[in-house]
């Protein structure tokens, strides 16, 4: 892919034939025929805006360029110039169509497709490796010639905060073939059709085995064979590729014989940037580097130059700051920005060359270029494009969103989910309205038509009670991380084959428990998935090159502090504890490597951490006793390592040591005792 490519690409072949035959193009769809993120798309396509400080499509074009792609079409109303002068091997295809379908079918008409293609939408974010599900869908290929596409869809549980909340997805699959045999979306908020699935009758009666899958996400992320083109342009009625096209090719199989396939990935990140929710969780996610190596300070743009500092702040060179103002955790500033006194920006990504006044407040706030504030202004929750500029003494309210070049004049409010732009949809400048932009302004509110279909019951939420999670609302203090890390005594475990970290540990092993254990807290606090949780402290652990020992402590150290939440909120221990190993096991299990070895040194480690970190907590006793019968019924804690551990003289190094697993006694005892009857009874079945 010209200058992005990487070097995953297609390696040499023998001969001129096989090398056409496997060179792997992509379809990127540019045009989304939304109008979710109006009125920004009025005039800038969705693939050009701003996604932490770097604009959509270039997530997408690394994400092709990391798969090997060499050849990447483009098909879009207009062309997108800045990043065509970047990608030398991007071709653009001017199109007047005005659906995925009409795309899809002019792509066929051109003859431009010569093998295996992947067709993605302008919008995706992922860090997926694609190599395993091109393997299995040219294995299906040259097995079956009417296999011809294979989805990727990512695991995510029926609650993902990057999924809608409105319309499900449904696919029912043959796992036994991976094959997709039937796809529906049911509209929970539908008052004329009811939430229910309708299955062909013959489809159940044929497969012995089906998954019925409700949480997954849809990647759009397709591998395609050039059939998948003819089948666009042989049914004129397709429009969107999952409502039309694929619930289309499902339900004529007998009459086409062509089968979809699905790929389903759990470990790797992939997620679109379907409407404003998701832009907001998409965003933390790569603030957060879920999405690593696509995080900010990997500069995928020439010219960027982004660091990584302290707090998960990402920083240009060349930015201003005043002494006195502060910037907390999760921040994202860009080059030639400058910040005045009194100032705080929290939670926010603020874009280049932006003015940023006195005693202003800046918190969950997308702030893009060239960005002027004036002095006192609070923005919470709000997106801000480029050239807007903000009087004195301004307030935007969460879910706000003013357009390009949008100018609020001093004083005046802009209310929570207001649309404010210059632009009118049919093009042009519309007069501004005093009322909105107040008498210096300049814009007006954007209505949307009663006629776009698109706009689902997310964006309407959004607008309503502000970006995804309120962040303003979020305690994100530093004194939450400075009590996690004093949480943990530093003492050393003499016997139990690990040790705790002393007090001359360095300052890279401070920076991941710190960070790994308040993000961890946040996440469980906040109800966040398991698989979420999971994905964040591998993307910590990678960038910190953490050792298992550092990871189970600060999961450690993040779960005890969420159970002791709880039960100052009024949970019995019991409840608390299964609580939130119940529902997060996973992320535990992933810690321990030992299952099958005599000597369960992770395990123990385990039970270790938890029993130093519950000296020093109230009902420390009652709370480990819990943790070790839940860790039992969970099965991630063998009864040898409940052996190990009780005889190993770390447990029992200290009196505090001693007291706190004093309750746990008799649950040892009873492991104990259980195994010695189920001893006698083989003893005597042998007999």
């Amino acid at each position: 892919m010209g200058a992005k490519q990487k070097g995953g690409g297609a390696k040499p072949k023998s001969n001129a034939t096989e090398e056409v035959e496997e060179t792997l193009q992509a379809v990127v769809l540019a045009d989304t025929f939304e109008a979710r993120f109006e009125p920004f798309t009025l005039d800038k396509p969705r693939c050009l805006l701003p996604l932490a400080n770097t604009p959509i499509i270039e997530y997408t074009l690394e994400f092709l360029a990391n798969a090997g792609v060499e050849d990447v079409f483009s098909l879009c109303r207009s062309p997108l110039r800045p990043v065509g002068e970047i990608y030398q091997q991007l071709t653009f295809l001017k199109s007047n169509s005005t659906s995925v379908g009409d795309v899809m079918r002019d792509l066929d008409g051109k003859h431009l497709i010569t093998g295996d293609f992947i067709v993605v939408s302008g919008d995706v974010i992922s860090n997926l490796p694609i190599e395993a599900a091109l393997t299995k869908h040219r294995s299906r290929r040259a097995a079956d010639k009417n296999a011809i596409m294979t989805m990727v869809l990512r695991e995510a549980g029926r609650n993902h905060r990057t999924k809608s909340s409105s319309v499900s997805p449904v696919f029912v699959i043959d796992p036994t073939k991976d094959r997709c045999l039937h796809y529906e979306e049911i509209d929970h908020h539908s008052a004329e059709r009811p939430a229910r699935l309708n299955i062909d009758a013959e489809i159940i009666l044929t497969h012995p085995e089906l998954d019925i899958r409700q949480d997954l996400i849809d990647c759009s992320i397709d591998i395609c064979t050039p059939d998948v083109l003819s089948l666009w342009s042989d049914s004129f009625d397709y429009q969107s590729p999952r409502k039309h096209y694929l619930f289309g090719v499902l339900k004529d199989y007998e009459l086409n014989g062509k089968t979809i396939h699905t790929h389903i990935i759990k470990e790797d990140y992939a997620a679109r940037v379907r409407n404003l929710k998701a832009y907001d969780a998409i965003t933390k996610d790569i603030i957060s580097r879920w999405t690593y190596p696509l995080c900010p300070d990997t500069n995928l743009l020439p010219g960027h130059t982004f660091d990584l500092r302290k707090g998960s702040l990402y920083q240009e060179k060349g930015v201003t700051l005043a002494r006195s103002c502060v910037v907390g955790r999760r921040t994202v500033i860009g080059k030639g920005t400058s910040i005045g006194d009194r100032t705080t920006v929290h939670n926010t990504v603020l874009g280049r060359n932006c003015k940023i006044g006195k005693n202003v407040k800046l918190d969950g706030a997308y702030v893009w270029d060239n960005v002027v504030i004036g002095e006192n202004a609070d923005i919470r929750g709000a997106i801000i494009a480029d050239d807007v500029v903000l009087g004195k003494n301004c307030t935007v309210e969460a879910g706000a969103l003013l357009s390009f070049g949008v100018r609020i004049a001093d004083n005046v409010k802009v209310e929570s989910g207001k649309r404010i732009t210059k632009s009118r949809r049919d093009g042009g400048v519309a007069p501004s309205d005093p009322e909105v932009v107040g008498a210096e302004g300049l814009g007006h509110e954007y209505i949307q038509g009663a006629d776009d279909e698109d706009e689902d019951e997310d964006d309407i939420s959004v607008a309503s009670s502000g970006l995804v999670y309120r962040l303003p609302d979020l305690s994100l203090s530093s004194a939450s991380i400075s009590t996690l890390s004093s949480e943990i005594s530093e003492g050393s475990w003499a016997g139990s084959g690990r040790s705790s970290f002393s007090e001359g540990e360095d300052e890279g092993q401070d920076s991941f428990h710190n960070d790994a254990s308040a993000s961890l807290y946040d996440s469980l606090r906040d109800g966040v998935s398991a698989d979420v949780v999971q994905l964040e402290l591998v993307s910590l652990r990678m960038t910190a090159n953490a050792s298992d020992v550092q990871v189970r402590r600060a999961i450690v150290a993040s779960f005890m502090k969420h159970i002791q939440q709880l039960m100052d909120g009024g949970k019995g221990a019991s409840n608390a504890v299964h609580e939130v190993f119940s529902r997060y096991r996973e992320v535990i299990d992933r810690t321990l490597f030992d299952r099958n070895k005599d000597e369960k040194k992770d395990q123990v480690d385990l039970l270790l951490q938890l029993q130093q970190d519950l000296v020093h907590r109230t009902k420390g006793d009652t709370i480990l006793l819990f943790i070790a019968k839940e860790l039992y019924e969970l099965e991630l804690v063998d009864e040898e390592a409940y052996e190990q551990w009780w005889d190993s003289e770390a447990s029992s190094s200290t009196e505090e040591m001693r007291t706190v697993r004093s309750q746990a006694q008799q649950f040892v005892d009873w492991l104990a005792n259980a195994e010695e009857e189920s001893s006698e009874e083989e003893d005597s079945d042998d007999e």
